[in-house]
Formats: structure tokens, sequence, C-alpha cells
């Protein structure tokens, strides 16, 4: 049986995420993680601002994992800025990706200190409710 692998997170990256923790700008924005198999390291795939849920979702490849980071801007007059950190790991990946990707998640988390920490297995499940509902929006 293969060890687990699990990747150190790029410096860069980690300092991306802290400033991203802190950062004061009250829109919507997404730092898309990946892991590069070469380096067993996580980096930074592609960053945005100003971006919705279902924009969000398109950003994700369909058949391969990827951990985005999402700074969520709700509009219910408590302002709060949840950071999310989703697993977005796709039915249909590979095993060994797969593995690496679940492997390394609880090292990124810790490392970045995050809190909210959600998984889907299909692209098609980041919507704007979900992420209300698993934020607790609704209560």
């Amino acid at each position: 049986i293969e060890s687990l692998v699990v990747c150190d997170v790029a410096e860069d990256l980690v300092e991306k995420l802290r400033k991203f923790r802190f950062r004061k700008e009250t829109n919507n924005a997404a730092i898309i993680m990946k892991i590069d198999k070469d380096k067993q390291l996580v980096v930074l795939d592609e960053e945005h601002e100003g971006i919705s849920p279902d924009e969000l979702k398109d950003e994700l490849p369909e058949r391969q994992p990827r951990y985005p980071s999402y700074a969520y801007q709700h509009d219910d007059g408590r302002v709060s800025y949840p950071l999310c950190f989703i697993f977005s790991s796709p039915v249909g990946c590979k095993p060994e990706q797969q593995m690496m990707y679940a492997g390394s998640k609880n090292k990124l988390v810790q490392t970045a200190e995050l809190t909210k920490v959600f998984e889907i297995r299909n692209t098609e499940d980041l919507t704007e409710e979900w992420l209300r509902e698993k934020l607790g929006f609704f209560h």
C-alpha cells in the first residue's frame, strides 16, 4: 500500500492566505489552491476578486481536486466575512490525486488556520444556498 503523501504548503501561499484571512475588502474573493505533484507542495492555482459562488463553481475543474478558500460576504446585515475552506474532490478524479489531496488537507487547514472546512464531491454542489446552509445563516 502506498503511504499517504502529506504535501507541505508553499511559503508564499501561507503568507497569502494569512493576508487573505485579514483582508479588509468587503467583496467575495477566492484563492484556489492545487497540489504541485512533482514538488509535493500545495501552491496557488488562481485568485479571484468579486466572485460569486456560481462563478467559483465554474472555475473548479470537474475531474480534478482543488482547495478553494472563499471569503464570502453575505447580506443579512451582520458584518461577518467567514473564510470558508472547501475541499473539492469530484467523483471521477484519479485515486492517487484524491489520496494526495485528502492526505494534505488537514495540514493545509492547520497551517493556514482555517476554521470553516467543507467538502464537495461534485462541483455542481457549490451554490450560494449550499454555502449559506453550511455557514448556518438559516438558523
